[in-house]
């Protein structure tokens, strides 16, 4: 029986053709992910560096806005900066 795959990505290529020219098969995704196949299953996905840089920023900000969420309701606390 086969099992099928999600693919996280637009554009798909096999593992042998990332190990003959890595740069062009990320290329192919143009700027998106990659998913690299093998044995016609996703073995991982190649992120172009603008992309991981944005995902690292995403989950930053998403941290950030849970630590908000968590402190919003707590009690302000004055602070004079000539006290620093």
């Amino acid at each position: 029986m086969s099992k099928t795959h999600v693919i996280l990505a637009d554009v798909c290529a096999g593992i042998s053709e990332l190990k003959k020219n890595p740069m062009a098969v990320v290329a192919q995704g143009d700027g998106a992910p990659v998913a690299i196949m093998n044995r016609s299953k996703p073995a991982f996905y190649a992120v172009p560096s603008k992309a991981y840089e944005q995902l690292l920023d995403k989950i930053e900000d998403m941290e950030l806005a849970a630590l908000v969420h968590e402190r919003e309701h707590q009690s302000e606390v004055e602070v004079d900066l000539n006290d620093l």
